[in-house]
C-alpha cells in the first residue's frame, strides 16, 4: 500500500476530465455515501457538496449528450441543460449545450415540461418498439425519438444512433437502474464517483441497481481528488 498525498494547489478539472480524442466514450457520473447509498431522501443531490455540483456541471459541458433514466428525470425534477460558468472553450465547435437523452420504455413523461419545451437543443428520447403508440406520437412531437430494441432498450443500438447524430462523448447521470443496463451491456468506459463522507444506513439503492453483471468490467483508478472530506474518484475500464 502507499499513501495518496494531496497535490499542492488547484487542479485543472477540464484537463483532468477531458474525453479521449476520437473515441466514442461512455462516462458515468455518480455519488455515493461511505456505506454505498446512491440517494438521500430519494435524491442523489442530497449527498454532494459545492465541489460536486461544480464537477457535475463541468462534466455536462464536456459531454456531447447527457443520458438519464426517466425515473431520475421525475425524481430529481430535471430541466434542460443550461450553460454554466466555467464552460469557456470546452464547447467550441459544438452546440451551446448538450441535449438530454431520456431512457424510457413506458414513455411516462410530461411532454409539456420545460425539459422538452425550453430546451435549447431538442431533447432526445430513447425508447422501444413496443412503446404505447399514442405516447410515442406525443414524444415525436416534442423530442428527437430513437427507437432502440423491441421489448427492452438495446443500449448498443442507442449508442450507435447517438453516435450517428455526432454524439461521441456520452455522459450518463443515472439513475442506478439505467447505469445497470449500460454496465450489463458492456458499454461503460469510465466511472466518475463522488464519495460523500456520510453513513446513511437503511435500504437505499446503490449506484448500480440491477441483476448481477455476467462479466464485471475491471476498472483502473485514473485519479483521486479531494475537496473538504469528499473524494472524487475517476476509474476507467481496463483494456
Amino acid at each position: 500500500m502507499r499513501s495518496l498525498s494531496p497535490e499542492p494547489g488547484e487542479v485543472d478539472l477540464a484537463e483532468r476530465y477531458a474525453y479521449p480524442p476520437g473515441a466514442t466514450w461512455m462516462r458515468a457520473n455518480m455519488v455515493a455515501s461511505l456505506d454505498g447509498a446512491a440517494q438521500r431522501d430519494g435524491r442523489s443531490g442530497g449527498l454532494g457538496n459545492a465541489a460536486d455540483r461544480h464537477l457535475f456541471l463541468l462534466l455536462r459541458g464536456l459531454a456531447d449528450v447527457v443520458v438519464v433514466g426517466a425515473g431520475t428525470v421525475r425524481a430529481e425534477g430535471y430541466g434542460p441543460v443550461k450553460r454554466s460558468a466555467g464552460w469557456d472553450g470546452v464547447r467550441d465547435g459544438r452546440t451551446p449545450v448538450p441535449p438530454i437523452a431520456i431512457v424510457s420504455r413506458s414513455l411516462d413523461l410530461d411532454f409539456d415540461a420545460p425539459i422538452f419545451t425550453e430546451a435549447q437543443v431538442p431533447t432526445i428520447v430513447l425508447t422501444t418498439a413496443t412503446a404505447d403508440p399514442v405516447r410515442l406520437k406525443a414524444a415525436r412531437e416534442r423530442a428527437d425519438v430513437v427507437v432502440a430494441g423491441r421489448d427492452a432498450l438495446d443500449f448498443a443500438v442507442a449508442v450507435r444512433e447517438l453516435e450517428a447524430r455526432g454524439h461521441r462523448r456520452l455522459l450518463c447521470e443515472g439513475g442506478p437502474a439505467c447505469l445497470a443496463q449500460i454496465v450489463a451491456a458492456g458499454l461503460l468506459d469510465e466511472l466518475c464517483l463522488t464519495l460523500s463522507p456520510t453513513l446513511l444506513g437503511g435500504h437505499a439503492l446503490r449506484i448500480v441497481d440491477g441483476p448481477p453483471v455476467p462479466v464485471p468490467p475491471d476498472m483502473t483508478l485514473a485519479h483521486a481528488l479531494q475537496d473538504e472530506d469528499f473524494l472524487f474518484l475517476r476509474y476507467v475500464r481496463s483494456r
